[in-house]
């Protein structure tokens, strides 16, 4: 019993790539509102009819608009949330929170948008609340069950490691390397620091931090740019690699991968962090890695 217990625990703590709508919401938002419309139009569930003056399909048409619209309004609040903003920190649990707050809002704005678009009837009451709710809800279940099933097939996508010989060679010191310099945006910052000292550098809003190991201790140092321009400036190394949009790391101080297809988990020598290695780079990086 313990046993299925902790499989199930691993099975929803098991990290995996953001849902679909939340990654990219415009184009999440278009398919939402293209499946919900062709689904009302052409099956007509739940008894739906035209309101107003406008003719059955416009009156679709409208609810679809105005949900589809809401559900784009709240992805992007989700997506400025740090609980719901980290790619990398996914799981089955924020999956199932993720749908529950989406269903909850195609409810909402689909009953206020009744008061735009039905007839001028008393509707600020309960039972119609829960009617229109309930309406939403079965229908906007479907194109949201359909992006979570196209997501979690990677739960059960089998993953492996692998172990790497650090490619350093310490003993070659500064004498054979020559000093990189980093260009700061702000004119008061400088860097430099030799590509053995390098360990990984990360992207914070309009910083980036370096992560280096000089002198048996590991620094921290901040510097106002952006990881595109560091990636530009650092690509004169070739085994530096910008392996996540956030990431840049010395492949040289790899010391173990973690991870299938879908994304890398790395380790590296001289830090205790763990780095992402996205999905669009995984082929990239084993090609380097060879």
């Amino acid at each position: 019993m313990k046993k299925i217990a902790k499989q199930i625990k691993d099975q929803f703590e098991k990290r995996y790539p953001r849902n679909f709508l939340i990654r990219k919401p415009v184009i999440g938002t278009m398919v939402f509102l293209i499946f919900i419309f062709g689904f009302v139009v052409i099956y007509q569930p739940l008894e739906v009819h035209g309101a107003r003056s406008f003719s059955f399909d416009f009156t679709m048409l409208l609810y679809s608009i105005i949900i589809s619209v809401s559900v784009f309004v709240l992805l992007l609040i989700l997506k400025r949330i740090h609980f719901f903003s980290k790619n990398e920190e996914w799981n089955f649990f924020k999956e199932l929170l993720f749908d529950l707050i989406i269903l909850t809002g195609i409810g909402i704005s689909a009953y206020f948008a009744g008061f735009v678009i039905e007839e001028p009837v008393p509707r600020w009451n309960l039972p119609t609340f829960f009617d229109s709710f309930r309406s939403a809800l079965l229908l906007g279940f479907i194109p949201v069950l359909f992006f979570t099933i196209l997501n979690i097939r990677y739960l059960f996508t089998p993953e492996t490691s692998h172990d790497f010989i650090l490619r350093d060679k310490p003993s070659e010191g500064k004498d054979a390397e020559e000093l990189i310099h980093i260009i700061s945006k702000a004119k008061k910052e400088e860097l430099d620091f030799y590509p053995n000292q390098f360990i990984y550098a990360e992207s914070q809003g309009n910083y980036v931090v370096f992560h280096l190991f000089i002198d048996g201790k590991p620094h921290e140092v901040m510097i106002r740019n952006s990881i595109k321009d560091i990636e530009q400036q650092l690509k004169v190394i070739p085994y530096f690699m910008r392996i996540h949009r956030a990431f840049i790391v010395n492949l040289n101080k790899v010391t173990s991968k973690t991870g299938n297809t879908l994304g890398y988990r790395l380790k590296l020598a001289g830090s205790n962090n763990i780095i992402p290695v996205s999905r669009q780079n995984t082929r990239s990086f084993d090609h380097l890695m060879k």
